[in-house]
C-alpha cells in the first residue's frame, strides 16, 4: 500500500457519495484498488477492481462485528466495488509522522495487536482463519482473532505515538496469534528499514508481551509468502 504518485479518476460512486465534498485519493494498493479521502479525511471510499470486489463485500461483516470490541472504522455503506467509511481517529503507523521515529511505531502496532487479540471473543467469531493461513498447520500457541493482514499501515496511532485503531480489516479471522505476529514483524522491515538482522522485530514483541517464537514465525510467513497469488486476483 502506498500514496498514489500521479493523479487518480474518482470513480461516479466517489463523487455521487462525495456529493461535492473536496475528494483526494489518499492509499493505493497492489490490488488497483484506491482510498479516497473525502472532505479532508472525515469519511473515506475504498474502491476496487471487479476482480477484486469481493474482498470488500467480505471486510463489511468483519468491520461490524469488531467494531463492537475494539476500534475500528465505522461501516456508513457499501456497494458492488466500493466500501464507505467514517474516519477513526490516528494516522497510519507509515505515516511519514513516525518516519523517524519507527520504535514508537513498532510499540505501537504491538500494543495494539495484543489489544486486538484479547479483545475480540474467539468463541463468538463468526469466521474462518484467514484466507492465507493453512488449515493444517501446526498446534496453536494461541487461538485468538486474528487481524489477517497486520502489515504496519493497517495500525493507525493518535499524535502521542500510542495505539488508536486498525482498518483493512477483509481477512479477519480465527488463527494463532503468530500469524498476525509473524506478518507484522516482517512488515516492519518493509516500512521501517534497518541494518540489524531482525530490524525493530524485538520491540513490537516486547510491546505485545511475547519472546520472538522463530518457528511459528517462519511458518507463517511461508504461508504468506506461498499463498501471494491466491491473494491477488489481479496477479497474472
Amino acid at each position: 500500500m502506498s500514496v498514489p504518485s500521479e493523479p487518480v479518476a474518482v470513480p461516479e460512486s466517489v463523487e455521487r457519495i462525495a456529493a461535492g465534498r473536496p475528494v483526494a485519493a489518499v492509499w493505493e494498493n497492489e490490488l488497483g484498488g484506491v482510498t479516497f479521502a473525502i472532505d479532508e479525511g472525515r469519511e473515506f471510499v475504498k474502491v476496487y477492481p471487479d476482480a477484486a470486489a469481493h474482498l470488500l463485500a467480505a471486510e463489511v461483516p468483519r468491520l461490524r462485528w469488531a467494531r463492537r470490541y475494539t476500534p475500528v472504522p465505522e461501516v456508513l455503506g457499501t456497494g458492488p466495488g466500493w466500501l464507505h467509511t467514517a474516519r477513526l481517529a490516528g494516522r497510519s503507523a507509515v505515516d511519514p509522522r513516525w518516519a523517524d521515529e519507527p520504535r514508537t511505531a513498532a510499540r505501537a502496532i504491538g500494543h495494539g495487536l495484543r489489544r486486538l487479540h484479547y479483545a475480540l471473543p474467539v468463541d463468538d467469531c463468526p469466521f474462518g482463519p484467514p484466507s492465507w493461513v493453512p488449515r493444517d498447520g501446526p498446534a496453536a500457541d494461541r487461538l485468538v482473532v486474528c487481524h489477517g493482514d497486520a502489515c504496519s499501515p493497517n495500525t493507525l496511532m493518535a499524535d502521542d505515538g500510542t495505539f488508536s485503531g486498525h482498518v483493512d480489516l477483509g481477512d479477519l479471522g480465527v488463527a494463532d496469534c503468530w500469524a498476525d505476529l509473524a506478518i507484522a514483524t516482517m512488515s516492519l522491515d518493509w516500512n521501517f528499514p534497518t541494518e540489524g538482522p531482525t530490524g525493530f522485530q524485538e520491540v513490537l514483541l516486547d510491546a505485545y508481551g511475547v519472546a520472538a517464537d522463530v518457528d511459528r514465525i517462519a511458518y507463517y510467513r511461508q504461508a504468506w509468502d506461498a499463498s501471494e497469488d491466491d491473494r491477488d486476483p489481479l496477479a497474472g
